[in-house]
């Protein structure tokens, strides 16, 4: 039998909520989805001007981490011609996503979710992903 950490609902606000902030401060509006443990959406949240192509790559980004336990911005550094790992992006019917915003959520030595961001250049999505992220660990 496995106990597994799970984000509820309010988590996953608090999560998107804290990503929103930082998006306003750097003045790039985004897409923004929080995953379960296992990838599947709890919140996803589009803001005022967020692009409508962000909203599937947020998704992608956020599933990729919290599936994979792994952040995209990892892949994009293994997914190079020549590397073992090039190709990755092909898998899980292309959702496996090498653009950095995408990390996974940890609490207690597990993953409990993902963060998804898209809307900017992948280091504005790794920093708005970032303090999304920032807000559940810190207070877990």
């Amino acid at each position: 039998m496995q106990s597994i950490l799970r984000l509820s609902l309010d988590d996953a606000r608090d999560i998107a909520s804290a990503a929103a902030l930082k998006a306003v401060e750097i003045g790039v509006p985004m897409c923004i989805c929080v995953t379960d443990e296992s990838g599947n959406p709890i919140v996803l949240e589009r803001m005022d001007g967020g692009k409508v192509t962000s909203i599937t790559i947020a998704q992608d980004k956020a599933f990729t981490a919290a599936a994979a336990r792994k952040a995209t911005h990892e892949y994009n550094a293994a997914c190079i011609p020549g590397n073992l790992a090039y190709g990755i992006h092909t898998e899980v019917g292309g959702r496996i996503s090498t653009v950095g915003g995408g990390l996974p959520i940890w609490v207690d030595g597990q993953v409990v979710g993902g963060i998804g961001v898209s809307s900017g250049t992948p280091q504005q999505d790794m920093q708005v992903a970032e303090a999304g992220a920032a807000a559940i660990m810190a207070t877990a």
